[in-house]
C-alpha cells in the first residue's frame, strides 16, 4: 500500500472513531458510555496493525474535545497502550479465541489500569472509586472492540 493511500485510510479511521464516538451515544452509567469507536479502531487495529493507533488516540481526543472540551490526557495515554500492543499482536495471531482474549487483556490494562493510575496522580481521586468506574468504562470499550476485530473477519480492507 502506498503511504499516501495509508494516511487516507487512517485519516478515514479517525473521522469514523469521531463519529461513533462522539455522536452515537449509548449511556451505561454517570459519564460512562458504550464507546462504539472501538469497533473502528478495532478493525484498523487488525487491519493495519501498529499505525492504526493513531485512529484511537486522535480518534479519542478529538471526540472529547467536540464533546465537552476537555483533553482526555489518561484517556489518550490508554488509547496508545492499546494501540500498540494490539496493533502488534492482532495481524500476527490467526486464532479468534487469541485475539479476542488479547482484546480483553489489552484493553483492560489501558483502560482500568493505566488510565486509572493517571487519574488518580493528576486528580487524586480515591483509587476505589476511580478502578470501579474505569472497570465499568474496561468493559464498555472491550465489547465494541472485539465486534470489530470480530467484523473485521466480514468486512475486508484492501490493503494492496
Amino acid at each position: 500500500m502506498k503511504k499516501n493511500q495509508k494516511i487516507a485510510f487512517l485519516s478515514l479511521g479517525i473521522a469514523m472513531y469521531v463519529v461513533l464516538s462522539a455522536f452515537v451515544i449509548i449511556p451505561i452509567i454517570n459519564r460512562i458510555k458504550l464507546d462504539l469507536g472501538y469497533i473502528v479502531f478495532g478493525m484498523y487495529l487488525n487491519t493495519f496493525g501498529i499505525p492504526a493507533t493513531l485512529v484511537g488516540f486522535f480518534g479519542c481526543i478529538i471526540a472529547n474535545l467536540l464533546k465537552g472540551g476537555s483533553f482526555p490526557i489518561a484517556w489518550a495515554i490508554g488509547q496508545a497502550f492499546i494501540g500498540v500492543s494490539l496493533g502488534y499482536l492482532l495481524p500476527k495471531t490467526e486464532k479468534t479465541a487469541f485475539k479476542i482474549l488479547y482484546c480483553v487483556i489489552a484493553v483492560f490494562i489501558g483502560i482500568a489500569l493505566i488510565k486509572t493510575m493517571i487519574e488518580i496522580a493528576m486528580y487524586h481521586y480515591p483509587l476505589n472509586l476511580k478502578f470501579a468506574s474505569n472497570f465499568v468504562a474496561f468493559i464498555a470499550d472491550t465489547i465494541p472492540m472485539i465486534i470489530g476485530v470480530l467484523l473485521n473477519r466480514k468486512i475486508k480492507i484492501i490493503k494492496d
